[in-house]
Formats: C-alpha cells, structure tokens, sequence
C-alpha cells in the first residue's frame, strides 16, 4: 500500500476548498444549492467570493449556517498553543 504524505494540513487550505468539502460531506451538490440556503446571496456572487477567498465574519455565519455547521473562529498563542 504506497502512503502519501500531504506538505499541507487542512489549516493551509484556502477557505475555498474548506467550504466545498464541507458542502460535500452534507451533500450539498453546487454552489447554486448552497447560494440559495443563504440569504440574499446569488450564486454568481458566492462562486466570485470563493475564487477570490474573501469573506467576512458575517458571510462565514451565513454559510455555516446554510451547511447546518457551527462557525468557530479562535485565536491560538503560537507558543503555547493555547486559545485566547
């Protein structure tokens, strides 16, 4: 069995990639589907949005919610590791 070690962990992910596997482990199937469980959010707008991997905190809401997830934005001491 060859093994593959990714250089990247989930955190080096661009916000894009992050919100398609979790559109895909809740079967969302398109950007379309998604755009439409959100509130006043077309999909050409959302598809703009990810390409350009610029969201705000209140659009993050807004899609966790529409994928029926939590949001959790945390900011960790890079020393200890501790959350702040």
């Amino acid at each position: 069995m060859t093994r593959y070690i990714l250089p990247f962990t989930i955190l080096d992910m661009a916000l894009e990639q992050k919100i398609r596997i979790a559109m895909i482990k809740k079967g969302i199937k398109s950007l379309s589907e998604l755009a439409g469980r959100m509130n006043n959010c077309s999909p050409q707008n959302l598809h703009n949005k990810l390409k350009r991997d610029n969201f705000d905190e209140k659009e993050m809401s807004e899609i966790a919610e529409a994928l029926g997830a939590d949001l959790r934005i945390e900011f960790v001491d890079k020393e200890s590791g501790e959350v702040l």
